[in-house]
This record gives C-alpha cells, structure tokens and sequence, in this order.
C-alpha cells in the first residue's frame, strides 16, 4: 500500500493517477474539505494532522511501503514528519511539489525569506496591506502590523469557522476579513485590490495551482506592490514536479522489492 500525503487539487490528481496505476493507496489530508474532496474521487482518506510518530504507527498498521509526501509547498512541518517516518520506519519517501514559476525582477516586487521578514518589510511600508497567505501564519501578520499607524490589514483565506474564531481573537476586524474559497480570477483579484484600496499586496510563491501568477499579474497591473515569500528549504531527497516521474519510481522501488 502506498500512503499519499496530499490535501492540495495536483495531490488529488496525483493520488488518482497512482491509484489508476494499479496501486492500492490511502490518503491523509489536515481538513474536512480536503478529505471530501478524496471522497468524491473515490479515494481512502484519513483527516487530521500527523506527527512523524503517529505515521510510523500508520506504516505498520496499514504496511504501507512507500511514502508519496504531495503536501502544500509550504507545509513544511509535515513534510519533515514525514522524512522522519520513513527513516524510522524503513520505506522509501518520494517528495511531489508542484512546479515553481518564473517570477521577473521587477521594481514592484519584494522576495522574503520567511513570514517573519515579509511582516516586518510590510510594516515599513504601511498603508493598506492585503494578505493572501492563509490563516496559519496569521498571527505573525497581526502582531506585526494590526495598531500600526497608517496600517489596514486585510486578510482573505478559507471561509471556516476556526478562521473567523482565529481573526477574532487577534483583533481583526470583521470589515476587513476576505472569507472565500480559491481559485481566484485575475479579474476577481483585481475587483478585491480596487474595494479596498490595497496598496501592498503579502503572497506566497506556491507555484502555478496556487494561482501565484494571478495574484502577481492582477497586483502589477494595478501598479500595487508584491511580497512573495518563498518556499521553505526542505532536503526532500527523492523530489518530482511530474506525476510521470512519482510513477515511474514507485514502479521502480516496488519492483526491486
């Protein structure tokens, strides 16, 4: 059995693709819509996070043989969860990671090493600050930039309740909440910059299905400024961009066993 970390729309595919190959796999996913979207594939799932101890009991309860890890880029944690289970528990680990897209210096763009930074770089610019990074990382944003001087947050991520729970609790204001589910057209993106009069826009560099390209094309057109914040560094070890390439090597892997 193989185990697919996934969670994101390319992991779905993936583990379809895999599936589809002949394989018999299961799922984990962080949230309900996620594991309902496995669902409706037809796929196994199980919903919640895991710790590198939990997924080594996994492995041997299930006698999973490989780790397929095609979580969000920026999932770092799980990531590193998951290359622990494996050399803990002896199976292989393949990393899938969405393709990274080419982003052109331009004088409208800021490149940030972590949240940290990207708060710290938004908060010497001020003004009307749209962040687009999601909820986890919240409170680094609020703690930097709510009560600043000449400084509006806005915040857009998955309309849930721990979300608005979350926002409450660190003082955001519900007038400047964006609670809506992706993906996001240029011209959606563009209609929320011009209703809030954003002047900064703070966006990850998820690649091409994390509609990264969108957020940068809408904000340059309206001649608004960019943080991207890029990917954490991760050594995956075994790292593939292409479904063909996850394929080819668990063909290869379980063949040799």
């Amino acid at each position: 059995m193989i185990l697919v970390m996934a969670g994101t729309s390319d992991a779905r595919e993936l583990a379809v693709n895999i599936r589809d190959s002949g394989y018999s796999l299961l799922t984990t996913v962080v949230t309900d819509s996620a594991a309902k979207s496995m669902e409706d594939a037809g796929l196994p799932v199980l919903t919640g996070r895991l710790t590198a101890e939990a997924l080594v009991a996994l492995i041997r309860e299930r006698g999973i043989r490989t780790i397929v890890d095609a979580t969000h880029p920026f999932a770092e944690e799980a990531s590193k969860n998951a290359i622990a289970a494996s050399q803990e528990a002896g199976v292989p680990y393949i990393r899938y990671e969405r393709g990274r897209i080419a982003i052109d210096q331009n004088p409208f763009i800021t490149f940030a090493d972590d949240y940290e930074q990207a708060a710290e770089l938004a908060a010497e610019r001020q003004g009307v600050i749209m962040l687009t990074t999601g909820s986890k990382t919240l409170h680094i944003f609020a703690k930097r930039l709510l009560g600043l001087p000449n400084t509006t947050l806005v915040a857009r991520m998955l309309p849930r309740r721990d979300n608005m729970e979350k926002c409450e609790e660190l003082g955001l204001e519900q007038k400047n909440i964006v609670a809506m589910q992706g993906p996001f057209s240029k011209e959606l993106n563009k209609a929320l910059y011009t209703h809030y009069n954003v002047t900064l826009i703070i966006t990850k560099e998820s690649g091409k299905v994390g509609a990264v390209d969108e957020k940068l094309e809408s904000a340059l057109e309206l001649g608004i400024e960019t943080i991207v914040i890029g990917r954490p560094m991760v050594d995956y070890g075994t790292y593939f961009s292409e479904f063909d390439g996850v394929i080819n090597k668990l063909n290869e892997l379980l063949q040799e066993a």
